[in-house]
């Protein structure tokens, strides 16, 4: 990896020296692992959260702990490694259209309404995505027991810990209308005061699962008649994105609806996935298609 590196403080002003030689391994190893391509930007934020980690450990510098990692591919602290590094911004009905549009395809003809009707939200981080989704199918069928089955996937097992368990403080939902609080949210009483938690019929609907999309094959099941891929892939580079693709569309049939990121572009993989609506594919079935 070539790259300018930006100006950063001096060690003096840190507790652990942290070269650029540190800051390169740290790129090529969660590169490698996780697929997300860190830029020189987000030096000051790798260090921030990594130095945690050498104190938990009780290491003086950068170069004995990414030792560690190398020296022992199965280990443990790869998962801390991992969850230290990802990025987890998400929201209750983040992008709102798609959750609409899934309303309407529940609620209409076709593939949808064949149940169970199985749904993947592929990034979920702290299960405000699959959380959406299991409301927004609740809304759709018209009760709290939907015909759906719900996959939610990470690969940092610390959000997936806290999405199953379900509980926000309540600024979270303090932008969903009054309905959907009452419905489908718990609020929390004396020492839960300031939290609420999800109505435990959303949690039946859904499986959390760690899974990492760079993994050479998804045991997952399928076909899902939606995945939510959302947000995730600005995080990998080109070659990086269209390996992920190319497993998600053989867990795509005919009638999937891939719903994907506002600022994320596909056009170097018109041969796997094609536009349909809006930050909406369906699998390409034409000839280059895996």
């Amino acid at each position: 990896m070539t790259s300018t590196l930006l100006p950063h403080p001096p060690t003096a002003r840190r507790d652990f020296a942290f070269s650029d030689r540190d800051f390169r391994r740290v790129c090529q190893l969660i590169h490698d692992r996780a697929g997300i391509a860190l830029v020189d930007s987000k030096r000051d934020m790798v260090y921030g959260r990594l130095s945690r980690r050498l104190r938990a450990l009780g290491l003086g510098d950068f170069g004995a702990y990414l030792d560690l990692l190398e020296q022992d591919a199965d280990g443990d602290e790869w998962q801390a490694f991992t969850n230290a590094l990802t990025t987890n911004l998400t929201a209750f009905f983040r992008e709102p259209h798609h959750f609409d549009h899934l309303r309407e395809q529940l609620a209409g003809t076709g593939a949808m309404t064949r149940a169970p009707v199985a749904l993947w939200s592929c990034a979920a981080s702290t299960g405000e995505e699959p959380y959406s989704i299991a409301i927004t199918a609740c809304e759709a069928f018209g009760t709290m027991t939907p015909p759906v089955r719900i996959l939610a996937t990470d690969i940092d097992t610390q959000v997936l810990a806290t999405a199953r368990r379900g509980v926000y403080p309540v600024e979270r939902v303090a932008g969903l209308d009054i309905e959907r609080r009452r419905r489908f949210f718990q609020r929390g009483t004396g020492p839960n005061e300031g939290q609420c938690r999800v109505h435990p019929a959303l949690q039946a609907l859904i499986d959390f699962r760690p899974l990492n999309l760079l993994s050479p094959r998804y045991d997952i099941g399928g076909p899902f008649a939606a995945l939510f891929c959302r947000n995730v892939m600005i995080y990998f580079d080109k070659p990086t994105q269209r390996g992920i693709l190319s497993r998600l569309v053989s867990h795509m049939d005919a009638d999937s609806l891939l719903y994907t990121g506002h600022s994320e572009n596909y056009l170097h993989a018109v041969d796997l996935i094609r536009p349909c609506g809006r930050t909406l594919y369906r699998r390409n079935f034409g000839t280059g298609t895996p």
